[in-house]
């Protein structure tokens, strides 16, 4: 799989979520989309973590891999990278792993990766200025 298969470096990349339970209409399907990722690789993070974690919400204690499955299907949400083609991250190549063995919190963890959580480092430096301004306690003269 090429990580990078366009020569756009200023391209961001998207994940579109679509809701499974909606029986597959393909204009009211979509949940949302997660924008800001810079490179592929990133974004198919995103989307495996994401589907990874869909799948375990629908895991129950004691059910089968197909059991697992056919709940995921009825009721979880795919994710899917936008315009990346074969080179795009697809849930049906991990399905059959994915309700086999149950996922580690890691595998799980499509939060870290959300690049709507990032925060750009001169925020961040603002931020805490502004934070180390506010617990100064005032002067009384």
């Amino acid at each position: 799989m090429t990580e990078n298969p366009t020569t756009d470096d200023n391209k961001t990349w998207r994940v579109r979520i679509l809701d499974l339970s909606s029986g597959g209409a393909k204009d009211d399907d979509s949940l949302e989309e997660v924008g800001g990722f810079h490179d592929l690789a990133h974004a198919n993070a995103f989307a495996r973590s994401y589907v990874r974690d869909s799948v375990e919400r629908c895991r129950v204690p004691g059910a089968s891999a197909k059991d697992v499955l056919s709940a995921w299907l009825a009721f979880g949400e795919d994710a899917v990278v936008v315009d990346a083609g074969d080179d795009g991250w697809h849930s049906a190549n991990e399905l059959d792993d994915f309700t086999a063995t149950r996922a580690t919190p890691m595998e799980r963890d499509w939060r870290s990766l959300d690049p709507r959580r990032l925060i750009d480092e001169e925020e961040e430096l603002a931020f805490s200025a502004m934070e180390t301004e506010d617990d100064e306690p005032p002067t009384h003269h």
